[in-house]
């Protein structure tokens, strides 16, 4: 079966949504990363900002918005199946990890909330700055546009998360402590998007090519 370009944007979407719920459902794990500590789901929010940042490349900014929008509405499906699983449905007499599923999706929940709402408002960002930068360009140096938009944006992102996720869940998550957590998580996150630079060139290499 030939690669078109519609074969491959529709599986750039699928890597874009999988990774999306995949962010979330793994996140909760804080992991020792050596030189750092931060939730594991940062392994797979960079790859979101890349595969738009190529859509928006190759197809424009409304192509990469419909590709959000997707992402947008599949965290949806997962928040009220995941309500409706916790709170709705009874467990069943032979169910052994009660206390487990409840604890675990049940703060999943409020993370999920967070997410959606940090995701559409950052990844609409880049997109919009994405273009922006651009356009101030004339097309040129995508490795600027490709990491200007995605820093800013990064910055929404954790920032939103960080705050309706964790915001006075306990006397220590003030306002101080949140931007204590941001700040190095952010860092983290630029440093990922320099280093997948080269990725989106080839990326919009992939995409654009007729084989």
């Amino acid at each position: 079966m030939k690669w078109t370009i519609e074969r491959k944007t529709n599986t750039l979407s699928g890597i874009f949504v999988g990774c999306l719920i995949g962010a979330n459902l793994i996140g909760l794990k804080i992991g020792n990363f050596g030189l750092f500590e931060a939730s594991v789901g940062i392994l797979l929010f960079p790859i979101l900002f890349l595969v738009t940042d190529i859509i928006a490349e190759v197809h424009g900014k409304k192509k990469a918005q419909e590709i959000i929008i997707t992402g947008f509405i599949a965290l949806l499906i997962v928040l009220f199946a995941t309500i409706i699983a916790v709170y709705i449905i009874p467990f069943a007499d032979r169910s052994m990890v009660k206390e487990e599923y409840t604890t675990i999706f049940g703060t999943t929940i409020r993370i999920f909330i967070a997410s959606i709402v940090a995701f559409f408002i950052s990844q609409s960002h880049d997109v919009w700055a994405f273009h922006f930068w651009k356009e101030k360009t004339k097309g040129k140096h995508l490795w600027l546009r490709n990491n200007l938009s995605t820093s800013v944006s990064q910055f929404l992102d954790t920032t939103i998360f960080m705050f309706i996720a964790f915001y006075n869940i306990s006397p220590k998550f003030n306002i101080e402590f949140i931007f204590s957590l941001i700040i190095p998580y952010w860092i983290i996150k630029v440093l990922f998007a320099l280093f997948d630079t080269p990725f989106c060139y080839l990326g919009v290499k992939w995409l654009k090519s007729n084989d």
